[in-house]
């Protein structure tokens, strides 16, 4: 059973298990898994035997092994790597090998974990559901009609179906967080730049951060320790020092520790009354645990969806211009499609050319928030959406300093709903854009969150919990995470589709 990475690790080191026994298992897991759930885009069946065989090879021999030695993960397709395609769910990149790994990969790598496979996502980052994958949406373990979330959906999914024990996300506005809420997992979003971008495929520069998910705290703090560092590679890189985040979550004495709680974010109309309760039962968890409980408003937290969809949308759209057939990406030919040569502008054929490779290789969303972006970012409306969206962010990290300055932790809920249906959003992208109502702050404001497992809902939905922290404080973020998961046992449940052999 693919279940808690400190478990696995264990068995690893104790010789009770072998990394080859782990990774057939692991396989397996997802054989029986990926007909219902699709949370892969690619699986290294043959790669990841080798690197096991050469784990156990090293633990035979008694040379060193590494921390993650033998540790089965999952990467998302937004991050390269060179010996398994990078698509970011795409028809765009559908047959793009990367020449190299990106580096939260090749740290994990050197780590020693083998990497299993990738991970099905919304295009290039873009949705809140995995509905938008070129590859095929992904499937919520806990009830296959519903959606995993997004853009990690496959992530946390391969983790919650039993498949793999943690996973590598990205997080741009939520999109680690909300779908570990929506498969009650634990996934955490670094500050901005505690982990180096080099390597990941990007959607808005600005905002993307990778990050970890599993089970429980002490797994997301296993694979921080593993992908933290500053890279040179990366100019928004931090050099800061990486604690030892396994050693932080053994502080779990919450006693001093103010917790603020954003009641403006569960009063709002629309919540769910799960959502509401979750996060009302941990204050008191919190409480119960010594924490002093303070009321905190973040002033301009209503602005925060505008503000993203509008710098979000502007930085995809000139990120994304490089995918034009031509310099990456697919190239449409005449003939695909029933079209012909007649129907390629003949004065313009290059101009054309790109045109149709846009047109054919991504998908509607992507298209859309193009468009968005390259309006607000068109003359004439530059200053009145781009750079007025750029002073919002700056008072919206204004208020994160300031609230910071009375309060260690800000408590709040994930999403404003346990996971909704497939195909319910689809057609309504102002309601997929909402999903994002609780999560986009953090990244606008480039602070540290997490969400916890907080409880089920009536209809057997797992609901999730979000703490934020100060930039670089994930030591204290982590334990904080700890403490409630030592009290609580969320964390602890499975889906009935959860694989135990």
């Amino acid at each position: 059973m693919l279940d808690s990475t400190s478990t696995i690790l264990e068995l690893l080191e104790s010789g009770d298990a072998t990394a080859r026994e782990v990774t057939e298992t692991a396989l397996r897991a997802i054989g029986a898994t990926e007909p219902t759930n699709n949370a892969y885009t690619h699986v290294g069946y043959e790669s990841a035997l080798r690197a096991a065989d050469a784990v156990d090879a090293d633990r035979k021999a008694g040379r060193p092994l590494p921390p993650l030695a033998g540790l089965p993960v999952a990467i998302k397709d937004v991050l390269c790597t060179s010996d398994m395609p990078t698509t970011c769910s795409s028809n765009m990149l559908r047959n793009f090998t990367p020449p190299y790994d990106a580096t939260v990969v090749a740290k994990l790598k050197q780590a020693g974990a083998i990497v299993i496979g990738k991970t099905n996502m919304d295009e290039f980052a873009m949705g809140a559901s995995t509905e938008t994958s070129a590859m095929g949406k992904t499937c919520n373990p806990w009830d296959t009609d519903r959606t995993p979330g997004g853009s990690s959906g496959g992530a946390a999914a391969a983790v919650a179906s039993g498949t793999v024990p943690l996973s590598i996300g990205t997080d741009t506005g939520g999109s680690i967080r909300q779908p570990a809420a929506f498969c009650g997992i634990t996934g955490l979003k670094p500050t901005y730049g505690r982990c180096s971008r080099y390597g990941l495929v990007a959607f808005a520069s600005s905002l993307d951060q990778a990050g970890p998910l599993g089970w429980s705290v002490e797994d997301v703090a296993i694979g921080l320790q593993a992908m933290a560092g500053y890279d040179p590679a990366d100019s928004t890189s931090v050099d800061h020092e990486v604690s030892d985040y396994r050693a932080a979550i053994a502080e779990t004495d919450m006693k001093g520790v103010r917790v603020g709680v954003l009641r403006e974010a569960t009063d709002q109309e629309g919540v769910a009354p799960a959502i509401r309760t979750a996060v009302a039962e941990a204050e008191k968890v919190f409480r119960d645990l010594g924490a002093e409980i303070v009321e905190v408003s973040l002033q301009h937290s209503p602005y925060w969806v505008p503000t993203y969809y509008v710098i979000a949308p502007c930085e995809a759209s000139s990120n994304l211009s490089r995918f034009d057939g031509a310099h990456y990406g697919y190239r449409h030919a005449a003939e695909e499609n029933g079209a012909s040569e007649s129907s390629l502008d003949k004065t313009e054929p290059l101009e054309a050319m790109y045109r149709a490779s846009r047109a054919a290789g991504f998908g509607s969303e992507v298209k859309r928030r193009i468009m968005v972006g390259t309006y607000a970012l068109s003359e004439g409306y530059y200053d009145a959406y781009y750079n007025q969206a750029l002073k919002v962010r700056r008072l919206i990290r204004g208020d994160y300093d300031t609230t910071f300055g009375s309060v260690d932790l800000i408590l709040g809920p994930v999403t404003p709903s346990p996971a909704f249906r497939l195909g319910e959003n689809t057609d309504d992208p102002i309601a997929m854009y909402l999903c994002d109502l609780f999560t986009v702050g953090a990244n606008l404001a480039g602070v540290p969150a997490i969400s916890l497992p907080g409880g089920i809902d009536d209809d057997g939905l797992p609901v999730g919990i979000q703490l934020q922290a100060p930039v670089m404080q994930e030591s204290k973020l982590l334990a904080a995470g700890a403490a409630f998961q030592s009290a609580t046992s969320h964390h602890q449940r499975r889906p009935d589709s959860f694989v135990t052999t």
